[in-house]
């Protein structure tokens, strides 16, 4: 079952729907999927969990973190758990058909949203893997001529360890800096290139701090030196508009949880003309074109092609509500607290990606001061460290600032109700550590911090 601030949010109407959408309306779904968004039967002693009390499930902004299934992608997904479940690779019999024909279906829905071919998309378990075969299987395949990769210092974590392993094996990794507002520099890119570099891998929305890479002037580069352009597009499907021809993306890592669809399915992209080989990372039956061996899970990739189809409809119409949130989310908290930073671009920014500092209050007292809203601090695979991200002080964060960024992630399920209480609980909780905080007393009272000549003990 579903929470309740979740539930009554599927549960309402769009007050404008994009034309050709379909409302999600309860009487519109299965018996099974409309009891699961039933809102829980929350304790009236409220609830504990990790040692932490709340009076109840928290609001849910950590869309970067994963989104909740859309109905209408879990009531397609349905029938093929409990009546077609035949194994699509079983070709003598009907159920084997079935799935095989849903496969193919869902490979469709996903190629249509970044304009490519069904042949070219690779069903996998999600963006890290596509990440592993994407980076380690190309340099792998052309290891004989091609010895040097290029990527980022703010990519996420499985492209850079990808990259740390090819190290270990001999390879060299260029990381490349990026500009205060987390963008890259192109001419630093392109005087990277050597003409022994073998890939380009560039995130095309920072799962962070949600900067936007002009990835067709990236693209152009790479085309210019005949350089293979991977792409982590795990943030970025289905709410921006992805085009692999324009972009000349060669390989690109997509992911189903992040746009409403199942955990534990994501593809990847690879362009076949000109055509890119990789190495597989794994060995089996030789499922999917023998890059990644494997019975390919039917249900998932049917939810994942509904996701994709349902983006396709309504992407321009939420992004239009999501950045209307946005906004009403960041004006909200800077009306009422000064000393609010947003990290990164916030013209080139997916709208759903508000990473903020708040100066003068100390960050895992905040994150835990704000448990009645599920945020992050970071990245969600290494947001358990205490260290400060990685990406923010790539972008040259103080580490001070660093250490109280908070990610609020917006959804097609967000409410305008749940932005206006995640204001009230953030503002609240910063007046309170700041009503504790010497330094913040100190400049109220117009002293300098960075003027103060601290002592050694």
């Amino acid at each position: 079952m579903a929470s309740k601030h979740l539930a009554t949010a599927l549960h309402r109407s769009f007050r404008k729907p994009a034309a050709g959408t379909t409302l999600i309306n309860r009487h519109s779904l299965s018996t099974a999927t409309a009891t699961a968004i039933e809102p829980l039967e929350e304790d009236s002693n409220g609830v504990t969990m990790k040692g932490v009390k709340i009076s109840g499930r928290p609001l849910y902004l950590d869309m970067q973190a994963t989104s909740p299934v859309d109905p209408r992608v879990l009531d397609a997904m349905l029938p093929y758990y409990l009546s077609r479940y035949g194994n699509p690779h079983s070709r003598t019999h009907l159920y084997g058909w079935e799935s095989e024909n849903a496969v193919e279906s869902g490979r469709a829905q996903v190629a249509a949203l970044i304009n490519a071919s069904p042949k070219e998309i690779i069903f996998t378990s999600g963006a890290t893997e596509s990440n592993n075969i994407s980076t380690k299987g190309v340099m792998h395949f052309y290891k004989d001529k091609k010895r040097h990769v290029i990527t980022t210092q703010t990519e996420h974590k499985c492209v850079l360890d990808s990259c740390r392993h090819l190290q270990q094996e001999g390879f060299d990794v260029t990381y490349l800096p990026v500009n205060p507002d987390g963008l890259v520099d192109l001419e630093k890119l392109r005087e990277s290139i050597r003409p022994d570099t073998g890939l380009i891998s560039v995130m095309m929305v920072n799962n962070e701090i949600g900067v936007i890479q002009p990835m067709e002037e990236i693209g152009k580069i790479c085309k210019e030196f005949n350089v293979p352009l991977h792409t982590d597009a795990a943030q970025a499907l289905g709410k921006i508009p992805i085009d692999v021809d324009k972009m000349n993306i060669s390989l690109m890592s997509l992911s189903g949880h992040k746009i409403y669809g199942p955990k534990g399915i994501g593809a990847l992209y690879m362009r076949r003309r000109p055509r890119i080989r990789v190495e597989p990372q794994m060995n089996g039956g030789g499922q999917e074109r023998g890059i990644r061996s494997g019975t390919v899970p039917t249900p998932l990739v049917v939810g994942f092609g509904a996701a994709c189809e349902l983006a396709m409809k309504e992407m321009e119409y939420d992004d239009k509500r999501i950045k209307a949130l946005q906004e009403r989310l960041l004006n909200g908290i800077r009306e009422k607290i000064d000393g609010v930073v947003v990290n990164g671009s916030t013209e080139r920014r997916y709208a759903g990606n508000l990473n903020l500092s708040f100066a003068y209050v100390e960050g895992e007292s905040l994150l835990m001061g704000l448990k009645e809203v599920a945020v992050s601090s970071g990245s969600a695979c290494t947001s358990a460290s205490l260290e400060p991200s990685y990406v923010l002080r790539a972008l040259g964060v103080d580490e001070d600032m660093a250490h109280t960024s908070i990610r609020y992630g917006i959804g097609r399920f967000t409410t305008e109700g749940e932005i206006d209480r995640a204001v009230e609980l953030t503002v609240k909780q910063v007046e309170k550590l700041r009503e504790m905080s010497p330094l913040y007393e100190m400049v109220k009272e117009g002293i300098d911090i960075k003027s103060i000549q601290w002592s050694q003990h």
